[in-house]
């Protein structure tokens, strides 16, 4: 399984020359194979960036994030018991409750997460790939 995280679902979608090559041939691999998943999480943080105006979107919110589950054959993955409480567990560095949940899931799940954030990519045990 692969998990995005939530700018590399957005950079996908919006600005592709932003992937690194790794990242991009992951999330490919990933839709081609149907591994490929997100937190569900990741679609409300691409809303809320939305409705504060730090990413545009060319299209409505809700249809935005329709068509990215769609081209990406995405599974929106639910916060389960246990990703709830490996999100609070001490091994995450990071404040934002959002980060910790995507990367629990992707923990729970032993999936690698595509993700330039340089915090997860520290916790031991998170297979980080960007």
């Amino acid at each position: 399984m692969i998990i995005c995280d939530t700018h590399a679902l957005v950079f996908w979608a919006l600005a592709p020359d932003r992937l690194t090559p790794v990242a991009a041939q992951t999330i490919e691999v990933g839709k081609a194979n149907g591994t490929l998943g997100c937190a569900d999480i990741s679609l409300w943080e691409i809303a809320m960036l939305t409705e504060k105006g730090r990413i545009q979107l060319p299209i409505p919110t809700q249809a935005f994030l329709d068509d990215l589950v769609d081209a990406l054959k995405l599974k929106v993955l639910p916060i389960s018991p246990a990703v709830a409480a490996l999100a609070q567990g001490g091994q995450f560095p990071h404040g934002d409750p959002a980060d910790r949940l995507i990367g629990a899931t992707a923990m729970t799940l032993d999936a690698t997460l595509v993700s330039a954030d340089s915090q997860l990519a520290l916790v031991p045990g998170l297979r980080v790939t960007w």
